[in-house]
């Protein structure tokens, strides 16, 4: 069946603030979705962000970003006051998130929305705290990875917020003895962190929910590997390669090549597959059900690390030392799939693949990814939308490309412009310098939309801030640049009725909505 969705990070959203979260916005941009004809909302990871801002920079695997909740519910809730949110500042730009403004104000509130729920909860039923019902379940639920993410998050507190690596020797050890006496110290601030958990998983199950009954579904990332300064990392012992001091010995990257002499040095610990073989791929079935139970789709970030990977050594400072390894292949997924069935994987199998990396997506039958923006260098490229597969996925660009009005105006080389402009008969077929600058930007973005929904593909997944025209200011992420990314937010009332309409007349000629096949049907009666 072809489907077509939109890609929109929750941060993205507008909203009072300072970033986007599950309120009324976020059922609004449903409602958005659900008028436009989409099936898929793609939000990108909901972890907790990271170095960078990077949600693919993670404390956790498996844990919420506390800044998605919303605050407004939290006051609904009788544990914040309008008053309190008032005096909080946000941001100046309402269409920017300001990540070290949010950082101050947004724990500081819910801090107090925490301490408000605590002296709900005290002295109820004899106990000096009785939490809901609800909670206790939660926690229950969750224990396998929630004790350990929020103990971390608690020392990580107490240590200045440093990487667990510069804790002291008994914390960074793990000794028993010490991580019990400080968590009978540290009661009330571990709680905090398992607070905002709960918090954060009723909101998205409610929006999910919402999204599920308007025939929505959620369609989330999943980075291959874990950040260095993470609770999976501090826990993980022998799941990632370590040398005989018990530190990594081995960290991602990849090779040099054309846009990088030196290759690019990643940092994130290597999985021990040796190790994650022996125990039947335990650890990434847990994170793959965990991740199952809150989305619909699951994208995996950089697929063609499961075949060959790239391994540096930890001392290293560039990638240049680095040297291929062969990862688990087929065998990982074969064991996922026998412990948790079909699998409603996505590949990210884009940058340059080895024929192996290409076996394994075909033996593992998910679809992978074709991105226009990369269609147009020059001869027969597999990117081009003649040579696009019904099992896949087309995108205009991902978040690591700019907008496509960007890149039509500064991105594309004259080259690219030109045979886009010609496959896209925007140009005659061997176009002038002239009449390439000729086309207007809407026009060359209204037609590389056309080619992705044109795709046979079955599915295609646009940006939201492609279907709006946005330029540069919308770029979400520019690889290895630190700072500034993960930033866009949308304008209110971007989600328009008038929109969706348009989104939704585009994509019926495609037969990309719900109704297209019956409403065809009606229309030759």
């Amino acid at each position: 069946m072809r489907e077509s969705g939109i890609l929109m990070p929750v941060s993205s959203l507008p909203g009072p603030y300072g970033i986007g979260c599950f309120g009324k916005k976020a059922e609004k941009f449903v409602d958005f979705l659900a008028a436009a004809g989409q099936k898929i909302w793609q939000i990108l990871p909901l972890s907790p962000t990271g170095y960078g801002d990077s949600p693919y920079q993670s404390c956790s695997a498996f844990a919420g970003n506390p800044y998605f909740i919303d605050l407004d519910a939290l006051k609904a809730e009788g544990l914040l006051t309008a008053a309190q949110l008032k005096a909080e500042p946000w941001g100046k730009d309402p269409l920017n998130v300001d990540y070290g403004t949010l950082y101050t104000s947004r724990y500081k509130i819910l801090r107090a929305a925490y301490a408000a729920w605590r002296r709900q909860c005290a002295g109820q039923h004899g106990c000096a705290y009785y939490y809901p019902d609800a909670y206790y379940a939660f926690t229950l639920e969750n224990e396998g990875w929630l004790e350990d993410y929020a103990l971390y998050m608690a020392l990580k507190t107490a240590n200045g917020m440093k990487s667990w690596t510069q804790w002291p020797r008994e914390y960074r050890k793990r000794e028993p003895q010490a991580l019990e006496a400080f968590k009978a110290e540290n009661e009330e601030e571990i709680g905090f962190w398992k607070f905002l958990q709960y918090e954060f998983s009723i909101q998205w199950k409610k929006l999910k929910a919402y999204a599920n009954a308007n025939n929505v579904q959620i369609l989330d990332d999943i980075p291959i590997y874990v950040s260095a300064d993470s609770v999976d990392a501090w826990v993980g012992g022998k799941l990632f390669e370590l040398d005989a001091e018990g530190r990594f010995a081995r960290v991602a990257g990849c090779p040099p090549d054309y846009f990088s002499a030196d290759g690019q040095l990643w940092g994130n610990p290597l999985y021990n597959w040796t190790y994650h073989k022996q125990t039947g791929y335990a650890w990434w079935v847990q994170r793959v059900r965990h991740a199952l139970g809150i989305y619909d789709l699951l994208r995996i970030d950089h697929f063609r690390g499961f075949d060959t990977y790239w391994a540096i050594p930890a001392d290293s400072t560039t990638a240049r030392t680095g040297k291929w390894e062969n990862g688990p292949g087929m065998e990982l997924f074969d064991a996922l799939e026998a412990a948790l069935g079909k699998l409603p994987i996505i590949a990210e199998d884009l940058g340059e693949l080895f024929p192996s990396v290409r076996e394994l997506l075909a033996d593992s039958t998910f679809p992978g990814m074709k991105v226009l923006q990369f269609a147009f260098g020059g001869g027969d490229s597999e990117y081009l939308p003649h040579n696009h597969v019904k099992n896949g996925v087309v995108y205009p660009g991902t978040h690591d490309n700019t907008t496509l009005t960007d890149w039509w105006e500064n991105g594309a080389s004259e080259k690219e412009k030109a045979t886009a402009a010609a496959y896209l008969h925007l140009t005659p077929c061997k176009p002038t310098a002239k009449e390439v600058a000729a086309v207007k930007t809407a026009a060359a973005r209204t037609a590389l939309l056309r080619a992705a929904l044109g795709s046979v593909a079955d599915r295609v997944i646009i940006p939201m801030y492609d279907w709006l025209g946005l330029g540069a200011e919308a770029h979400l992420n520019t690889p290895g640049k630190l700072g500034g990314n993960w930033a866009w937010r949308a304008k209110a009332g971007f989600d328009s009725k008038t929109l969706a309409a348009q989104i939704e007349a585009e994509c019926a000629v495609y037969c990309r909505c719900n109704a297209d096949v019956q409403n065809v049907k009606e229309s030759a009666i």
